[in-house]
């Protein structure tokens, strides 16, 4: 089968199967079936053979190798349960989380919403997660696995503690992970915790990224940020990262805007307050991106999530400066072979470039 009919397969399944179903049903069902992929060995080889990305590929940064620029953006693996798995798909790392210090069930469903015209997704699930103590479990048993990817972990505020005592909160969180993750990633820009996105202004953040910092020891700590801060505030916490010595910085989370979505008015209406990501998102991602690596030194990691989806959207954010690339919502209207799809796209575009 060609890779355009396995698109076309899967796009059928899409539309009449999943588009169906609850979206975060959707995605409980086809986690099981990523889980499942490394319980055979045989299996699990077979689709690497396919998926695993060319040696071309590798990129070298925050002292580690990652076999692909492409990972699986944090929210997709909440509870680090799938991190082979997705290995196995073809990701060179995978972020799981967001992890808070406490258990929390998150917001009531529904909570996921599917913009099926826009290619984008309002959620305000709310750190739904089992906690740090079960999470370090699952990554201390992923990081001895042969062939695994990269595992970022990033961490958020336990929705139950005041703003003002978030340091101690993200402080538990860092000494349990840190030491088990090859980077970790402080989440101060999902917009579906109370008061979180407030830690972003830099009298509350550059004691927060201190603390995290002094306590994750050798491991790299980046700081994730929300596309919906002006420009300059982009510039100002990106000098604080290097003021700080910080490994980097990811961007950007979901945003709270709706502008220019195709979707029906009263479909975006339905869904409600959440962030939104997916395509809608690419163009300010990019433009954050830009910022950030005008305002950093070269050699500073800068991930860029929001709005990818091809090759060619991996591509270009590499070529605007940033040193590896996430996604998350086109998943969902991709498939399983998507990481496969943006490998050997990436190889393609490439090669020809160098033609």
């Amino acid at each position: 089968m060609s890779e355009h009919d396995r698109k076309g397969l899967y796009n059928l399944i899409f539309r009449t199967v999943f588009v169906r179903m609850d979206p975060e049903n959707a995605h409980h069902f086809a986690f099981r079936f990523i889980k499942l992929l490394p319980v055979s060995p045989v299996v699990a080889s077979l689709v690497r053979r396919s998926t695993g990305p060319h040696r071309s590929l590798r990129v070298e940064t925050l002292g580690l190798t990652f076999s692909s620029p492409f990972g699986v953006a944090a929210g997709f693996d909440k509870d680090a349960k799938g991190i082979a798995g997705l290995g196995v798909l073809g990701f060179g790392h995978v972020e799981v989380g967001t992890i808070t210090a406490k258990p929390q069930p998150g917001n009531d469903r529904p909570r996921l919403f599917r913009l099926v015209d826009d290619r984008a997704v309002i959620n305000r699930m709310g750190f739904n997660n089992g906690g740090a103590v079960k999470a370090a479990g699952e990554v201390g048993r992923a990081r001895h696995l042969r062939n695994r990817p990269v595992i970022g972990v990033n961490i958020g505020k336990s929705r139950v503690v005041e703003v003002d005592d978030a340091v101690d909160d993200y402080l538990v969180s860092t000494r349990l992970l840190a030491p088990l993750a090859d980077y970790l990633a402080v989440n101060v820009s999902s917009p579906n915790t109370p008061g979180l996105r407030g830690l972003q202004e830099l009298d509350k953040l550059s004691p927060l990224l201190t603390a995290v910092r002094d306590a994750a020891g050798t491991t790299p700590v980046l700081v994730k940020i929300a596309p919906d801060l002006e420009d300059g505030a982009v510039r100002r916490v990106s000098e604080l990262v290097v003021e700080l010595g910080l490994a980097g910085i990811i961007a950007t989370n979901t945003t709270l805007s709706r502008e220019g979505l195709s979707s029906d008015p009263s479909v975006i209406a339905k869904a409600g307050a959440g962030g939104l990501s997916g395509a809608p998102l690419a163009a300010r991602s990019l433009a954050v991106l830009r910022v950030i690596r005008a305002s950093v030194p070269s050699e500073l990691c800068v991930i860029s999530v929001g709005g990818v989806e091809t090759a060619a959207d991996v591509q270009e954010r590499i070529d605007a400066g940033a040193t590896l690339v996430q996604g998350y919502t086109a998943f969902l209207y991709r498939g399983p072979l998507w990481a496969r799809q943006i490998n050997r796209g990436l190889r393609e575009l490439r090669r020809n470039r160098s033609k």
